[in-house]
Order: C-alpha cells, then structure tokens, then sequence
C-alpha cells in the first residue's frame, strides 16, 4: 500500500517556521521530499496537508503543494504499469530526474525556481534573477546549457563577457551568485552531482566590492534632520524615510514600507525583517517617534505607516512594483537633499544604513554591539563567540546618535 501525503517537519528553523515535506510511504518504508515551503505552526493544517487562510498567499502555496502531489501521483501509476514491485528509491529517481527535464538544462532549472518564487510571493528575488537569466543568457546565445556546461572556465568568459559591458565587481558579483544560488539548488534537489560544482574553482570572494563605503558622518546626518524643508516640500518624505532608516537601526527600505501601525507597542517597534527573517525590537528616539506623529495625522487609511502601498490587500507582484517606483524617486530625491544640505556625496537609501554603523563606531561603539543592532548574519571573528546582546544595550548605543 503506498501513501501520500504533504507534512510539517518539527525541526525549527532560526526564523521559527517549519519545513514542508511531500512525504510517501511504502512498504513500510518512507522518504520525504523538501519543498520550497516553510510555515508557522498557527498556519498550517495537518491533517489536510495545506496552508490555513491565515496565511496571506494560502491559495498560491496550495495550489502549487497540490501540483507536486499530482505528478506524484502520476508517477506512481505509470511505476505501477511499467514495473511490478518498485522501490521508493525508482520513485525518487523518477520524481527528481528520469522525469524532471531541467535535469540537463540549466535555464528550465532557472525558470522553474522563478516560478517557485513568484508562488512564494518572493517577487523581488524572482524580478533578480530574471535579471541575471537575460545576462546569461545574453552571453551564451543558446537556451542549450547543461549544469555541466558551466565549468570555471565558462564562468570566467561570462566575467569577461560582462567587463567588456561595462561591468563593475560589485555588478559582475551579483550576477555570478545568482548562477551559483540556482547551481546549489540544483544539488539539493540531486538535479546535478556535487563533484561538478565550478565554484570550488571559480572564487567569488575577489569580486567583493573595493569601493569605499559612502557612510555620512553625524555632523551631515544633522544636517539633514535639521533642513529647513519648508522650502522643499517635494522632499518631505524620502528626508523622512532616511531619518527613520538612519534612527531605526538602519531599516532596509523593503521592510519600511511594509511597517504597519500595528508593528508599534509603546516605545518599540517590532518587525521581521525580509531579507534575513531575524526578529527585531527597536527603541522609538525622538526623530522617529516625529515622524510617526506626522504619519499619523495624515495617516491615507491604511494600515501602513508611509504612504508608498497605497492599498492594505496587494498582490507580490504589486508590491514589488511599488517598491521598485518609490525606491527609484526615493534615490533621486536623495541626491537633491544632499546637494540642498551641502553634503558631496552620492547619498542612496542604503547609505543611512552604512551611516548608522559608521556613527556609532566613531562613538566608540564595539564592532559586535554594532553587528548585532544591524542584525547581520555573516558574523566576524569578534562575533563568534556573541550569543544574544541585550536589548537596552543595543536601545543605548542608539541614542549616543541624538
């Protein structure tokens, strides 16, 4: 007797979700299939195998589940016709190769994981890699590309490729993780062989960007806090969203926009940020708390705090489209306000989060105090031995900026 079934995991993960598995069982014998899914406990129903409607994106998620049963399912009755007494390891090496025609060629891969991901709601990563899929595929003129095909030495003619385009490191460094992002995807899914990977060769780490980091000091911080933007009304909020960013720890604007007024508990923010899952608590200083108060007045009846998502029930794809529009003025704006307040920078609104670092450690704020307010993952030498700082200390680094 053979079952099917779509199951969570119990083994949490740092974000505090859980792994969803196809799971099937044979002849008492079992083997689980990773998916591209994670879920909370509160969100997924057990015993039907699906995400619950508190889940924001549930009919995308189960339905795509619902596509992997299927094929499944399929297999299973052509293994029943073609061979009497198969074994779960035939079922895998059907499910995951003989059947999976992306086996030999890494663009299908590319475009089945971009698909994953527009399921998923990650419409920013999707919208990034279909980027990179133009660029490679650009280069190699062909959509006949095997894992195989790309050795070190294909990956070296696309850097030159790219160089001759007028490709930077830090630009040539986006494009080739991506390749190597799809190239592991494509072992953790036994696609492709591990003995095959080129980037034990290739080395990604001499493409780190060598350019000087464009960190303001607190002196032209203040300058900006304190501009007189009665004259500039066009500016009011990118001049907001770069103080909130700067004073908030140096919050990524992919997860400000998203901040709604239901994030705020007293003096406190508290929010996941998108790009790692970590969990934070900010403290509310004086400049923030300003400009929440002026949010709140002319607050556009949403349930977000700035007015960039215009309406409360948006698809991924709308909002990656928002972000994309607003970022674009946000960036350009800033270049006036830094021309308006006389700072000769090229101010980006990632550059409030390299400030935030570079001010604090001009306090004399340690590098691991620093590296744990900003929530960074790749933790240094002085990091490795840091569990958990408290929060009054990361609230009291913070206000050494006021």
């Amino acid at each position: 007797m053979i079952n099917t079934k779509i199951v969570i995991r119990k083994k949490r993960l740092s974000n505090g979700q859980f792994p969803i598995y196809f799971r099937i069982t044979k002849d008492r014998k079992t083997k689980f299939f990773k998916t591209l899914f994670n879920a909370f406990e509160k969100e997924w129903d057990s015993s039907s195998g699906k995400f619950k409607k508190s889940n924001s994106n549930y009919l995308q998620y189960n339905r795509l589940l619902l596509n992997i049963e299927e094929r499944a399912l399929k297999l299973l009755a052509e293994l029943e016709i073609e061979k009497e007494g198969f074994t779960l390891e035939d079922f895998e090496k059907r499910f995951r190769i003989e059947r999976n025609p992306v086996q030999r060629n890494f663009f299908n891969f590319w475009d089945e994981i971009i698909e994953e991901m527009l399921a998923a709601g990650r419409a920013g990563n999707a919208r990034a890699n279909k980027d990179s899929y133009r660029s490679v595929l650009l280069f190699h003129k062909s959509r006949n590309l095997r894992f195989r095909d790309i050795t070190p030495s294909f990956l070296d003619k696309y850097e030159v490729f790219l160089r001759a385009r007028g490709g930077t490191d830090g630009g040539i460094g986006v494009r080739m993780r991506a390749i190597r992002a799809i190239y592991n995807r494509g072992i953790d899914r036994k696609i492709v062989k591990a003995s095959f990977y080129p980037f034990r060769s290739y080395k990604l780490s001499r493409l780190k960007g060598k350019g000087q980091k464009r960190a303001l000091s607190i002196e032209q911080i203040h300058k900006i806090v304190n501009m007189d933007i009665s004259n500039h009304p066009h500016l009011l909020h990118s001049r907001n969203y770069f103080i909130f960013s700067f004073y908030t720890r140096g919050m990524n604007f992919a997860d400000m926009l998203k901040l709604k007024w239901k994030n705020f508990k007293e003096d406190r923010i508290f929010y996941t940020r998108s790009k790692t899952k970590g969990n934070f608590i900010v403290k509310i200083l004086p400049p923030v708390a300003q400009i929440l108060d002026y949010y709140r007045k002319n607050n556009d009846g949403t349930k977000y705090i700035f007015p960039i998502l215009l309406k409360d029930e948006l698809l991924p794809q709308q909002i990656e489209y928002r972000k994309s529009k607003t970022l674009k003025q946000y960036n350009a704006d800033l270049k006036e306000i830094a021309r308006v307040c006389g700072i000769d920078k090229n101010i980006t609104s990632y550059v409030a989060r390299h400030s935030f670092a570079n001010c604090l450690k001009q306090k004399g704020v340690a590098t691991d105090v620093i590296s744990e307010s900003m929530g960074h993952q790749n933790l240094t030498v002085t990091q490795a031995y840091l569990k958990e700082l408290d929060s009054s200390l990361l609230d009291e680094a913070s206000e050494l900026l006021l």
